[in-house]
């Protein structure tokens, strides 16, 4: 479906409630753009300078940090409703990105330009709390992700970050590889190859071809 300006404020009433002010709205209304990214494709890249704040309407974004390796480390998924407070920090210091965000599946986000960012925080209650909240939602998560690393065996992170998948994909059948679990987990593919199998036997996921679904 094509979207518009004009379906702009239906689409924030909808997804982002805290933003209350109508002139605030209007402004977004006014000078939000609509981007539509398919699933997979890299939305922002490392080393990258931030141009806008994504305001996420629609699908769902996975946000990874680069090692020192050059391999890659799942940080969280973001959902319809939130924003990468990430790009805020960069846009605020004028720094290049430390991250890549990859559209998990079809995206659609509005793209507010990153000047407003600052601006609109000194001129509106409800964008500074809604900054202001996206970063402690952040933060919170980066601290889960840290727990599960320094205390939590393997195997519990990767239920832990299969039911996440499943929730953001709204589906307990998943298409991927175990490649591709192993690079978001930052671990060997044999190793999450091994912990499937297990689960498997345990009857807590059934595995096919390129495929992992949940069970119970």
């Amino acid at each position: 479906m094509l979207l518009t300006n004009t379906d702009i404020p239906p689409l924030l009433r909808q997804h982002f409630p805290q933003l209350t002010e109508p002139q605030l709205l209007e402004e977004i209304a006014e000078i939000g753009r609509i981007l539509k990214f398919p699933a997979g494709e890299v939305m922002m890249d490392y080393g990258s300078y931030i141009k806008f704040i994504p305001l996420l309407i629609a699908g769902s974004i996975k946000v990874s940090r680069e090692a020192e390796d050059g391999s890659e480390l799942f940080l969280y998924f973001l959902t319809a409703g939130e924003s990468c407070t990430m790009s805020f920090s960069c846009c605020m210091a004028d720094k290049r990105s430390a991250i890549r965000t990859t559209a998990e599946e079809d995206t659609t986000i509005l793209a507010i330009p990153s000047r407003y960012l600052d601006e609109w925080m000194m001129r509106y209650r409800s964008w500074k709390n809604f900054v202001m909240q996206a970063y402690d939602a952040r933060l919170l998560e980066l601290v889960e992700t840290i727990d599960q690393i320094a205390f939590k065996q393997l195997d519990e992170r990767l239920l832990e970050y299969l039911e996440k998948l499943a929730a953001v994909r709204d589906s307990q059948e998943l298409q991927t590889t175990h490649q591709q679990i192993a690079d978001d987990l930052h671990v060997s593919r044999e190793a999450v190859s091994r912990l499937l199998k297990t689960l498997e036997k345990q009857g807590r996921v059934e595995l096919g071809r390129n495929r992992v679904r949940l069970r119970g």
